[in-house]
């Protein structure tokens, strides 16, 4: 999935929804690292794949964040 389409269906979900997406991905992300660890993995790129969304997710629940604080 392209970054921009990601990014337009991240904006459309809420704070919390955006938190459970992490938490998902998190657990995602430290399955994928034992794979690799044990020479499992195959799709290599999803760890990469999965940092960015999870920063892309922190990145906007802080400026979520922000906004609520100067409103």
């Amino acid at each position: 999935m392209k970054s921009t389409n990601l990014m337009k269906d991240l904006k459309a979900l809420s704070a919390q929804e955006l938190k459970s997406r992490g938490v998902k991905l998190a657990e995602e992300m430290m399955k994928l690292r034992f794979q690799k660890t044990t020479g499992q993995l195959k799709q290599t790129h999803r760890l990469s794949q999965i940092r960015r969304e999870i920063a892309r997710i922190n990145t906007l629940l802080t400026q979520a964040r922000a906004a609520k604080g100067k409103a």
